[in-house]
């Protein structure tokens, strides 16, 4: 279990250095890999990449000003600045050690919440469940960069393809146009690779290789005491922030990266020193995306929704492996849970260890041209999806899904929405089937009961704040417009 919670944390710092990889596509591509274990070590090996990238991606920030993966592009500003100033070792050191305490602080109040909300979840029933899953996708949808409508959109479109295969409560093939394979419908890995892995390799312009890149040496890895002060405070408030943040459906670990900046610059004696090498600019939003990273697994966990694509992928790998994720998770497979909640832990320790020393190692990875990279990665793309069924079919569904993914990328629509809809659409059909038979066909049952009324009320209340604020964005537009 060790060796592939250090695997896990071991590519993950990698695929975060490695700019236009990012924690998703990394995930994605290695799932297939997992096939040969059991969901204990494939969670374990898995979430090592999500909160492992979460530290690697600091590294190409601070050295080369290129974030490794979008949450740490806050990182770049005021770690770059310090990079310049000849304190790289120490800008690496505080990111490695805010993130540190930051997934650890994480991962013990996910030890407290996680198992009390499964436990208040298992009174749910299926209407309480349909309007639960719901309303995570209309917060993800609100809390998304992109507009509302795009976001549905897509996760509508996800919802619809999850629909593919056989039906099963009939036995009816639905819409498969007569293909055997697809009769267990549209597979997670090759949708998730095709997405994430080939679209984001084919949406990324060519970079050159960086020509100049800062190499610290170990002995320069030790802040100053002054800075050490400077940066226990934020590192404290990022991991709360971050936390709290990482809870709620959306794109968490950069939200809270953003939010935990501009609360530093706000509550700073010397906001004019943000931008030119604060120490502050760089433990605060390192710290909030990685307790934002371990936030989101309390639902995943506790509740069986995803909060962003990353979550929605490791539900994948767990349902692929026979594991529901959801509330009766922890009571029904505790050896899952608990494992991965101590891997965690170890995980964090096992990363501390790794970034630091090796810092030097890492680096000379920016140097590979992306000429050679990439052709490497679609290699491993195709042959990872083939190994699952060993079916060609999967492979033209990869193929379709990364040209889709390209598209959508190019069109400014957010493919990770897509994903959501296709893994929660086979618990959303069957919580919402199951409960309009309870009610005879009466869709009144989602009124009639409490704790589903409340979350419907709560979707109401979001799409209603999504209208407002899109209504006054256009009157301000308007306005503009109208001005001599």
């Amino acid at each position: 279990m060790l060796w592939y919670a250090f695997l896990g944390c071991l590519v993950g710092t990698l695929v975060g250095m490695l700019p236009g990889v990012g924690p998703l596509a990394g995930i994605s591509i290695l799932l297939p890999l997992t096939f040969g274990l059991d969901a204990t070590r494939a969670i374990v090996m898995l979430a090592g990449i999500y909160y492992g990238s979460q530290y690697g991606g600091s590294t190409t920030s601070i050295l080369l000003r290129i974030p490794g993966e979008a949450a740490s592009v806050m990182t770049c500003i005021d770690g770059n600045a310090m990079a310049k100033k000849g304190r790289a070792g120490a800008a690496l050191c505080i990111a490695a050690v805010g993130s540190f305490v930051a997934g650890t602080f994480g991962v013990l109040l996910l030890t407290v919440v996680a198992p009390p909300l499964a436990l208040f979840a298992l009174g749910f029933g299926p209407p309480e469940y349909t309007t639960l899953l719901v309303l995570g996708l209309i917060f993800l949808a609100y809390m998304s960069t992109s507009s509302l409508v795009r976001t549905l959109l897509m996760a509508a479109l996800g919802l619809l393809l999850g629909t593919i295969g056989i039906d099963v409560m009939t036995g009816h093939f639905r819409y498969s146009f007569d293909i055997a394979e697809l009769g267990d419908g549209l597979g997670i890995v090759p949708v998730a690779v095709g997405l994430f892995g080939l679209g984001e390799i084919l949406s990324t312009p060519s970079r050159d290789v960086p020509k100049q890149v800062i190499r610290p040496r170990f002995r320069e890895l030790w802040p100053s005491r002054l800075e050490w002060r400077q940066s226990a405070a934020p590192i404290a408030r990022g991991s709360l922030l971050g936390f709290l943040i990482g809870i709620i459906p959306g794109s968490a670990h950069i939200i809270s990266s953003f939010m935990a900046y501009a609360l530093e610059r706000r509550i700073s004696r010397t906001p004019e020193e943000f931008g030119k090498g604060a120490v502050a600019g760089v433990a605060g939003p390192e710290s909030a995306n990685n307790a934002a990273a371990t936030g989101a697994f309390v639902p995943m966990l506790a509740l069986g929704i995803p909060t962003g694509p990353v979550t929605a992928v490791l539900m994948a790998a767990l349902l692929i492996h026979g594991v529901p994720p959801g509330p009766t998770l922890v009571n029904d497979h505790p050896d899952v849970f608990w494992g991965f909640v101590a891997s965690m832990y170890v995980g964090n320790l096992m990363l501390l260890a790794l970034n630091l020393p090796l810092v030097g190692l890492f680096v000379n990875l920016l140097r590979i041209p992306y000429a050679y990279l990439y052709p490497m990665i679609i290699m491993f793309c195709v042959i990872g999806v083939y190994e699952v069924n060993h079916s060609i079919v999967d492979i033209w569904i990869m193929l379709i899904m990364g040209g889709v993914g390209y598209a959508l990328k190019k069109f400014g629509f957010d493919p990770a929405p897509l994903v959501l809809g296709l893994v929660i659409a086979p618990i959303f059909e069957m919580s919402l089937r199951q409960s309009l038979i309870m009610s005879d066909g009466a869709w009144l049952i989602f009124l009639q009961r409490p704790v589903a009324l409340a979350l419907l009320a709560l979707s109401a209340g979001l799409l209603v704040l999504a209208a407002i604020g899109y209504a006054s964005r256009r009157k301000d537009w308007r306005s503009k417009l109208e001005a001599p």
